[in-house]
């Protein structure tokens, strides 16, 4: 269970394991949010779209059609593995589901129940990515799509401190829906734990340019470094600055102070903002390489 991500942090988490974004007008603040709740989040839903076409399908994904409003999804996981960014909020996604499986999901259980009940709000607890196939079990899936899957996968696991149960189908939500057809959602969870058990392979947080991200825990440890200070001199230029001399090498309660005016300035808070590095603030923060 977790507060959703902002607009920026999103993208950062999408980037920083080496996906290729277009975020499309408007897609920041694009959402259903006056019809119901967004959040707490508690997994991804992956679905298949029925359509063939990239910029046919990013189309009706941001705009929706007369019986279901857009956003139908956050992205669209095109065939040559680009993600198009079309809502941030609320999507209508999910729809109803089974009660039985967000608690498996929220549990992060490594099976879950057959879906039965439609009481459980899916469009409140699930981020929602399209892909684009036909769904007819024929399509093809090209490896590139199927990787870029994975890495969305990842990507919104790594920034909530999720396992790979945490991603799920639409045909595990409710009996109403197949998607998506033509690979399993063991196999892609299979991909998504070995993806987790790495770091991204590419993007901005490995950049050789910038510093990966040392895990929460590291920081707990109060280490002492020049990752530390490379951190501190970056929230002093993001205009986040606790600091009364410094930033040094030290860890300190100034630096968690400071990081946390930076989580707050991403829009994150209560124990989101608590001052500890999250995968997807750091990778937003751009420190860079301390060597």
């Amino acid at each position: 269970m977790a507060t959703p991500l902002t607009a920026t942090a999103l993208l950062a988490a999408l980037t920083s394991e080496g996906l290729t974004v277009v975020e499309h007008s408007g897609w920041r603040t694009h959402n259903r949010n006056p019809k119901g709740p967004w959040g707490p989040v508690n997994g991804v839903m992956i679905h298949h779209t029925v359509t063939s076409g990239t910029a046919a399908t990013v189309a009706l994904c941001y705009n929706g059609h007369s019986e279901l409003p857009g956003p139908l999804c956050h992205g669209v996981i095109a065939k040559d593995g680009t993600v198009h960014l079309v809502g941030n909020g609320r999507a209508n996604h999910a729809g109803v589901g089974d009660p039985g499986v967000l608690a498996a999901v929220v549990a992060e259980r490594s099976t879950l129940p057959a879906p039965k009940g439609r009481t459980a709000d899916g469009n409140t607890h699930f981020y929602g990515f399209e892909c684009e196939n036909l769904g007819n079990g024929r399509d093809p899936w090209p490896e590139a799509q199927l990787t870029a899957i994975t890495k969305v996968s990842a990507a919104l696991c790594r920034a909530h401190g999720w396992s790979a149960a945490s991603v799920i189908g639409h045909k595990e939500w409710t009996d109403t829906k197949i998607d998506p057809v033509g690979f399993t959602m063991a196999s892609l969870r299979t991909r998504t734990a070995a993806r987790l058990a790495s770091a991204p392979a590419s993007g901005g947080a490995t950049s050789p340019a910038l510093q990966p991200f040392p895990g929460t825990a590291w920081f707990k440890k109060t280490p002492r470094s020049a990752v530390v200070t490379a951190m501190g001199r970056r929230l002093v230029a993001v205009g986040c600055s606790a600091y009364r001399s410094g930033p040094g090498p030290q860890w300190s309660e100034a630096d968690r102070a400071s990081y946390a005016r930076w989580q707050r300035k991403l829009g994150y808070s209560g124990a989101d903002a608590d001052g500890w590095p999250g995968s997807a603030s750091w990778t937003a923060l751009k420190v860079p390489h301390s060597s």
